[in-house]
């Protein structure tokens, strides 16, 4: 543990924003999992159609109103506006719920092009240290230009790995974005056919 501080502190001063980028990362990666762990059941959307398919519109309005689960709130919606169009009131619903799926995202994205860079900048700092030092004490003596080499390269190493490391949870939690979006889509088709089918049974 305490080799791996040494290594990191060897890094330079742009060790500091890349270990900030790594625990906000971490943080938002940890939230977005509690997120769509939380929201990963569909039962509650199941149950309000069948809820609306045996004639209790109120009920499955006043379960829907009462979640927190994305496709509930958007069926509760079109329940809510059934009469003018449910289908509309629907589609706002989603896009403010796609807002809400998509949140910190651009949070993981923005570290994943700013660690690599921040690497870079790492690299350049310590070549110029390198040859500074280089200009100073002469190419006799390499091991004074070693220290400005290894804070190129372990800043740039560790951008990488930052960069690396998000990119993998940042496009798992893209693609449940699209899986939601497309079971909301899903669930509201369903429920418009219901609605146009008890209409015309009256």
């Amino acid at each position: 543990m305490f080799d791996l501080f040494l290594i990191l502190t060897k890094g330079g001063p742009v060790m500091i924003p890349l270990l900030l980028c790594s625990v906000i990362s971490l943080a938002v990666t940890i939230e977005r999992i509690c997120f769509w762990w939380r929201i990963r059941s569909k039962e509650l959307a199941r149950q309000m159609l069948g809820l609306v398919e045996q004639g209790e519109v109120n009920k499955a309005l006043s379960v829907g109103e009462g979640s927190s689960l994305p496709v509930a709130r958007v069926l509760a919606a079109g329940l809510a506006h059934r009469n003018p169009s449910p289908s509309k009131a629907m589609e706002a619903a989603a896009q403010a719920e796609v807002s809400i799926l998509k949140r910190q995202l651009t949070i993981l994205d923005t570290i994943i092009t700013l660690a690599p860079l921040l690497g870079l900048l790492g690299t350049i700092t310590g070549m110029i240290s390198s040859f500074g030092i280089m200009s100073k004490a002469g190419i006799g003596q390499p091991h004074a230009v070693t220290g400005g080499v290894a804070e190129a390269l372990i800043a740039t190493a560790t951008g990488l790995l930052i960069a690396i490391v998000t990119l993998i949870p940042y496009n798992y939690f893209t693609s449940r974005v699209e899986r939601e979006i497309e079971e909301i889509e899903h669930y509201a088709s369903r429920l418009e056919l219901l609605l146009h089918s008890k209409e015309g049974a009256t």
